[in-house]
């Protein structure tokens, strides 16, 4: 029987999107339990607590009971299953360019989670200031994707383009007035096609309850 694994989930978080999309990449989908897992900044989950002290999405438990957390390193040991081409290349410069890429994706993420989690805070609450910089930080990624396009389009899919996928993705999902697409048509381009891919499809973001 081929061991299961267990992974904490949710429809809205970016990050396991990202890991669901490596999953069926891998080829790994039919083997992954998931379980509906809910998680605040201000509200720790004190089951999820009980595996990932720092109550964070995603969380995977293998079948021996290790459990793994953060995207990076799930998707990577995922990658190690993959008996196909992988997404962690092994050689140096590209495994420098997909490590790389995938760090500007997370780090959109981060930024975008934080903005979010700061709209959803009373206004009287809020601080226009940090959300004017996270704003700032997401355009000035996505001018640099434009300026990196051609080259993302001409090289082996990684890691480094999931990452940036789902990083644009979330744009589109928590963020759509910022209509990034209307002044960058070329890594628009590269992200319609990225959204064609099986796997992207597949794995949808939703904000369900």
């Amino acid at each position: 029987m081929t061991p299961r694994m267990l992974l904490h989930w949710s429809p809205r978080s970016p990050f396991v999107r990202k890991v669901m999309i490596v999953a069926h990449e891998c080829g790994l989908s039919d083997r992954i339990d998931t379980v509906r897992t809910v998680v605040a900044a201000s509200e720790p989950n004190i089951e999820l607590m009980k595996e990932n002290p720092q109550s964070r999405l995603p969380t995977l438990r293998l079948a021996d009971g290790t459990v793994v957390h953060d995207s990076p390193v799930i998707c990577e040991y995922f990658d190690t299953l993959n008996a196909g081409e992988k997404l962690f290349p092994a050689a140096w410069p590209e495994r420098l360019a997909a490590l790389r890429r995938q760090s500007l994706g997370d780090g959109m993420l981060d930024t975008m989670l934080m903005w979010r989690g700061e709209q959803l805070r009373p206004p009287q609450m809020q601080s226009d200031k940090h959300m004017q910089a996270w704003k700032l930080k997401t355009e000035v990624s996505v001018e640099k994707l434009e300026d990196e396009a051609d080259a993302l389009a001409a090289s082996r899919f990684s890691i480094g383009h999931i990452a940036i996928g789902v990083a644009l993705g979330y744009i589109d999902f928590r963020f759509p007035e910022l209509q990034w697409r209307n002044s960058h048509p070329k890594i628009a381009a590269w992200h319609q096609a990225f959204e064609a891919r099986p796997s992207v499809r597949a794995n949808q973001a939703m904000d369900e309850p």
